[in-house]
């Protein structure tokens, strides 16, 4: 069988333990995690084998501890060996897992238990300067446990049988969206299977491939990454943290022959490239691939031309993890000024604001059906929404279908800012900037970013006779109130007036993008 029919064949999981076990039984001596640390001799690496058999005593462990199917688990942790064997011995259980993304706080991380109702949460302990146990205590979190470095460990005999179906929900992901509260996205085995499973045939991968999850593992790019492992046996490399140059290293030594993130990693690549023309970045180096935020056609070009590899972008987001992807044999054309195609099984309609279906080459809306598609949200309301009478998602993005299939991103309808792959939504920065002295009246926008995708901007109305306010006082208070720093405005504009319209006096944010671009 070709490595392209055993990765078809192993896409019809029912669910993941199944992918995990079918793998493992396949190539069980074939390394799939490789942890990069910043000494190469703290290296450490995981079997396909390995990850079955060790997952299933961490499964053992969180059952005798009160784990079952069901159960609401929560975890906030890096991109570690043991983030892998935990989420994957909690998908062994059939618990309800909801990973938070390891640099969110108070705000976010206390939204995120109290809507999942976490039964349990596991936390790094103290990690990159921050104190996860106190949070957890001021958060008043419940089953509260450290996975950094140990996990529970338990004899598998203990446990249940493995889930049977992968349509039931399991999962809980968060995105900002347009509201100022994270939204509860759910997904099932199924769900993710089919959206890693629509990026690994995409990308023509081999067993000979090395890959590499730089971005963070609770992101919607975890599942989706680890999936495409498991369809065609090769590893990925693990950085817990990453930043340029230093991660270099770890790239060049593990051979990585498949890298990228989003459109932050490309320029990052390419300024390290830059520093040394002649010299290969990273000799293995054969395709950067990622999605998350726009790719201006410029980046594609120059990734090709400098760094000597093929760059393939994708369309992708929290409710559906992985939409549309480019093929490295497309034309240069297409992988610079298009998203790719979607995947067998994935149905995309672009429509008019009522749903009336558009012709090709038309700009509309972008709505979405298909097995990778989320089951909602949490609250029945935000899911009676999302979807329209015909079951499509309406994703709020805008865009065209061209004759031949491929999907081209135009803009989008939500207010929602795109900065490193990271959903920012507009409105919750505003509610808190709206509470700060010194501010009569506040738009936030996000503004194009070569490096970043995108970068926050708050543009402030002051009252009159008001001190100017500056950036840092204004980002101090933001992480006082306990901001995430990822979403702290990087620009501050202070117009005497915000543009707004003649009828309702709403602030017009495209004249201020338009302006500040």
């Amino acid at each position: 069988m070709t490595d392209t029919a055993t990765a078809t064949e192993l896409s019809r999981s029912r669910t993941l333990w199944e992918l995990v076990s079918r793998r493992a039984a396949l190539t069980p001596d074939t390394t799939v995690l490789i942890e990069a640390a910043e000494d190469p001799a703290a290296d450490r690496s995981l079997t396909f084998g390995e990850l079955r058999d060790r997952s299933e005593r961490v499964a053992a462990g969180l059952h005798d501890m009160g784990v079952r199917p069901g159960t609401v688990v929560a975890w906030q942790l890096p991109t570690r060996i043991e983030t892998v064997l935990l989420t994957v011995a909690l998908a062994r259980i059939g618990a309800v897992q909801t990973p938070v993304i390891p640099f969110y706080r108070d705000r976010e991380v206390g939204f995120a238990l109290r809507e999942a109702k976490a039964d349990f949460f596991a936390i790094p302990g103290t990690w990159r300067g921050h104190d996860y146990p106190a949070m957890a205590r001021r958060l008043g979190a419940r089953g509260v446990f450290e996975a950094y470095d140990s996990l529970p460990d338990g004899d598998p005999t203990v446990l249940p049988p493995p889930p049977a179906t992968g349509t039931d929900v399991r999962w809980i992901y968060w995105t900002s969206g347009t509201t100022s509260d994270p939204k509860g996205v759910l997904h099932t085995d199924r769900s993710l299977i089919a959206g890693g499973s629509c990026l690994a045939h995409a990308l023509h991968l081999t067993p000979s491939d090395v890959g590499s999850m730089a971005f963070p593992f609770a992101h919607i790019a975890g599942p989706d990454y680890t999936v495409m492992l498991l369809l065609y046996g090769f590893p990925a490399v693990l950085f817990e943290k990453f930043a340029m140059p230093d991660a270099l290293d770890g790239y060049r030594r593990h051979g990585v022959t498949v890298a990228g993130g989003s459109t932050a990693f490309y320029s990052m690549f390419l300024t390290e490239q830059r520093k040394a023309p002649d010299v290969p970045l990273i000799p293995t180096l054969r395709l950067l691939a990622g999605g998350g935020a726009p790719k201006p056609p410029e980046i594609y070009h120059a990734v090709v031309r400098e760094l000597g590899c093929q760059l393939t972008h994708g369309y992708g987001m929290t409710e559906v993890p992985m939409i549309t992807m480019g093929a490295p044999d497309d034309t240069p054309e297409n992988l610079a000024t298009t998203e790719g195609r979607p995947p067998e099984g994935m149905s995309i309609r672009i429509t008019t604001p009522d749903g009336t279906p558009l012709p090709p080459d038309t700009d509309g809306e972008v709505r979405l059906r298909g097995e990778a598609v989320c089951q909602g949200y949490l609250g029945r309301d935000q899911s009676a929404e999302a979807f329209d009478p015909d079951g499509y998602l309406i994703t709020g993005d805008l865009g065209h279908l061209t004759p031949d299939g491929y999907l081209v991103l135009t803009g989008r309808s939500k207010d929602v800012i795109i900065r490193k792959g990271e959903n920012i939504s507009a409105k919750e920065i505003e509610d808190l900037l709206h509470r700060l002295p010194g501010v009569a009246d506040v738009a936030v926008i996000g503004l194009p970013d070569q490096t970043r995708g995108e970068r926050v901007c708050a543009v402030v109305e002051q009252p009159p006779g008001a001190a100017p306010l500056t950036l840092p006082q204004l980002t101090a208070y933001l992480r006082a109130q306990g901001l995430a720093t990822h979403k702290l405005p990087e620009q501050l504009e202070l117009p005497e007036a915000l543009p707004r319209n003649e009828a309702l006096r709403k602030v017009l944010k495209y004249k201020l993008r338009e302006r500040y671009a």
